[in-house]
């Protein structure tokens, strides 16, 4: 007999997914019947917040859906920031959790791990929630989830199955067919290609959603000889190309380059303002002509547009490129150019020491995928940062802003792609949200390099406090000892000054070493203390 728990293995292998991450209890442990002989990987994390942040690394790195096994109550209230973050960032994951049985539902009586409506509260974050009331219900409910993880404008979708469900004889797999992604229509693809070929000074935006275009973005800004403003989730998009801008559309400087330009092209970017309003002016740019393509109509009526496109930018652009008359150069390096320059100086002295530093590591470890916490060198690069590989920059200092991070989305995007180079950039205050999951990279053997900017505390929330002239509190918790945390860990470690120079060498020294290690980096801050 073919259980419901074990049909739904099945089902998610059939999908695709070829890792869970999931911390198993007696809530989950009929699906994990089906899951020790389904040839899928399990990777068991210390808490389960970092079970969906590890979700969330992975599905970037990898394109898949990440997958969370998490139980009833608290597993799954401990999801719910890592589903914030997911739903901010569009990022596809999927919590399957158990839950209470269906005759107590709703009843509270007290059984271990209830809720009064966990269905209701997961609703309340996630794209798309089912429970599995019936064996036959388990088709459709995956349907229902899968279908905007991959045809839509993704995010985090949840599946919960009763506890007496899981252990019941499966209903017969339903094939419900595949849903297919939304295309532009050819008559607004010309109207597009009409604006595009009569604009003197286009732009083009490009956020997360424009990563898997990258190639065919860069085709079209040499055609149209238009800069290309990279939002925080599109750094690696036409690295270090003359008609690159990787800064923030926040700086005033990047807002000059928008303002002016008489047709704004934005690819796969929500126009949200941690990314065009970071510094809370409650304003945006001033987009003349303003052309979007996005995957989502909810985000296209959102800012009105003079064409809105709903469609997969990838498709969109390609059906674009024929119908655009190549223009010879003009002056669309010299207008990037100008404003890389007027905002890498907008940014200051502080940031642009940082920005360095991240170049440092760029440069010593090519190639490389960059997860970042809430830390100040995070902070800085998004504001001004050119990274070398598409999808290679991600962090959590933007979107829903969580704490903690860092460290386990690192460890997924090292379990997606095993051949790359991973660094998780985290602050002192930030690790200790999650210091715990760095012996998920011992286990798994994961060639992550955990480097912790320790300024001993929250240093830009002090900093904004005395900016508005509050008294700092609470900003100041002591960090532990990282050599002592390596060690007990069994990570290598080396500790250095975050000078230029200092971290060349260090990482010169580290990072030839296979696995996992973590290297702390004294802020300026902190040394000028000792």
């Amino acid at each position: 007999m073919t259980t419901v728990g074990e049909q739904l293995v099945t089902e998610l292998a059939a999908r695709g997914v070829e890792v869970i991450f999931g911390i198993p209890g007696v809530h989950t442990i009929e699906l994990y019947r089906g899951l020790a002989r389904s040839g899928l990987r399990h990777v068991t994390p210390r808490h389960e917040q970092g079970a969906a942040f590890m979700a969330d690394g992975y599905a970037r790195v990898s394109g898949k859906p990440g997958v969370a096994f998490v139980i009833t109550g608290p597993g799954v209230t401990n999801t719910l920031t890592a589903m914030g973050q997911a739903r901010a960032d569009s990022v596809p994951i999927l919590t399957v959790s158990g839950v209470n049985t269906r005759a107590s539902l709703g009843q509270g009586l007290g059984f271990l791990h209830e809720l009064p409506d966990q269905l209701g509260l997961m609703a309340q974050v996630v794209l798309v929630a089912k429970r599995v009331m019936q064996p036959a219900d388990l088709a459709p409910a995956l349907a229902d989830v899968f279908a905007p993880l991959t045809t839509g404008r993704p995010g985090p979708v949840h599946i919960e199955i009763p506890l007496d469900l899981a252990r019941m004889p499966a209903a017969p797999s339903a094939d419900l067919g595949q849903p297919t992604k939304p295309q532009a229509h050819p008559d607004q693809i010309a109207a597009v290609a009409q604006m595009l070929n009569h604009a003197d000074s286009p732009v083009i935006l490009v956020g997360g959603g424009a990563n898997p275009a990258a190639a065919d973005i860069q085709n079209l800004a040499q055609f149209l000889d238009a800069p290309v403003i990279k939002t925080v989730n599109a750094r690696g998009i036409m690295f270090d190309h003359p008609l690159g801008v990787p800064a923030s559309p926040s700086l005033s400087s990047v807002r000059n380059l928008i303002e002016s330009s008489d047709v704004v092209l934005a690819l796969g970017t929500e126009l949200g303002p941690t990314d065009y309003d970071m510094y809370a002016t409650d304003t945006m740019p001033k987009m003349q002509n303003l052309i979007r393509i996005d995957i989502c109509d909810q985000q296209l009526a959102r800012h009105p547009a003079t064409i809105a496109v709903k469609a997969d930018v990838c498709d969109a652009i390609r059906a674009l490129i024929p119908a655009i008359t190549p223009r010879p150069q003009r002056d669309g390096a010299n207008r990037a150019k100008k404003t890389r320059t007027n905002a890498y100086d907008e940014i200051g002295p502080d940031y642009r020491a940082m920005c360095a530093l991240l170049d440092c590591i760029r440069s010593a470890v090519a190639n490389a995928i960059i997860v970042g916490d809430s830390a100040q060198p995070v902070y800085a690069g998004n504001m001004y940062y050119d990274h070398d590989r598409i999808g290679g920059w991600f962090n959590a200092a933007t979107g829903f802003g969580a704490l903690g991070y860092g460290i386990p989305a690192a460890i997924g995007a090292a379990i997606a792609d095993p051949s790359a180079r991973v660094i998780c950039l985290v602050g002192d205050g930030g690790a200790q949200f999650s210091l715990s999951e760095m012996m998920v990279a011992v286990q798994e053997n994961l060639d992550v390099t955990f480097i912790v900017w320790n300024n001993h505390g929250y240093q830009e929330i002090a900093t904004s406090m005395q900016q508005a002239e509050i008294e700092v509190v609470g900003c100041d918790p002591i960090p532990p000892d990282f050599e002592y945390v390596a060690r007990s860990c069994g990570l290598p470690f080396w500790r250095c000054a975050s000078d230029r120079d200092a971290v060349a060498d260090t990482l010169a020294r580290a990072t030839p070493t296979a696995g996992p290690k973590l290297i702390e980096l004294i802020a300026p801050n902190l040394a000028a203390r000792n």
